[in-house]
């Protein structure tokens, strides 16, 4: 027939898809995968972390007093120190930066800017307690958060987390030395981030309901800063 020969309406648009597939759907997956490889090599740290620092404490300190690894799944593990929990997500998606970022001043990132996707770990702080007593209102902070690219080139943004700023990004492979680094300065600003009592005009009002709940479970909201502004920049 006449119309075989005539080009499908679309080609064009087709072939721009099946290129995006190929280069930048292709360049995410890579980037998922170095993700969670960087994820595992995390978990065996903190797991090795933890019997390590409570070999040292046995005997010379409440029992109470301990470190506890937990693995939560694929893309989350749990490290509780005492009366603190730190959870590590790895986020299942590759993000981009937004344009304004720094980052985008970065050297490694003008000279490609799909240097710029990055997959992300996440490490939260929450009170042991918030799960223990199931306070499913109290607030986790956000402390530290990794991001690794399609290189293994890595930039932390963070607490503590001054060694690892934007002007480094491609400077060098992420390593276990350097995860250990990060972990222990997030543990370390954890620890001295300490718990405040709220503000007397922010706890100053509860109704029944939260009283009730309380007296049952212990429920009502806590938080390490509660009440206070809690802004990125806190050391």
């Amino acid at each position: 027939m006449e119309g075989n020969n005539t080009p499908a309406a679309g080609g064009g648009k087709r072939e721009q898809i099946i290129e995006t597939l190929k280069t930048k759907s292709a360049l995410l997956q890579h980037i998922f995968d170095n993700t969670q490889q960087v994820f595992g090599q995390l978990k065996e740290i903190l797991q090795e972390y933890a019997v390590e620092v409570n070999d040292r404490l046995e005997g010379t300190t409440d029992k109470r007093v301990k470190m506890e690894y937990r693995d939560r799944g694929k893309f989350e593990a749990q490290l509780q120190m005492a009366g603190d929990i730190l959870i590590f997500s790895m986020h299942t998606n590759v993000f981009q930066f937004e344009r304004e970022n720094i980052i985008w001043q970065n050297s490694y990132v003008k000279q490609d800017k799909q240097n710029a996707y990055c997959g992300v770990i996440n490490i939260y702080n929450f009170l042991a307690d918030s799960f223990k007593y199931n306070r499913s209102a109290d607030e986790g902070y956000l402390v530290a958060r990794i991001f690794i690219n399609r290189d293994f080139q890595y930039m932390v943004e963070g607490k503590r987390q001054v060694t690892f700023r934007h002007d480094n990004f491609g400077q060098g492979a992420i390593t276990p030395e350097a995860l250990t680094e990060i972990i222990e300065n997030t543990m370390a600003y954890t620890l001295d981030f300490d718990l405040l009592v709220p503000p007397y005009d922010t706890v100053k009002l509860v109704t029944v309901d939260q009283m009730n709940t309380k007296i049952e479970n212990s429920k009502l909201q806590t938080g390490k800063r509660l009440g206070y502004q809690f802004r990125s920049d806190d050391v």
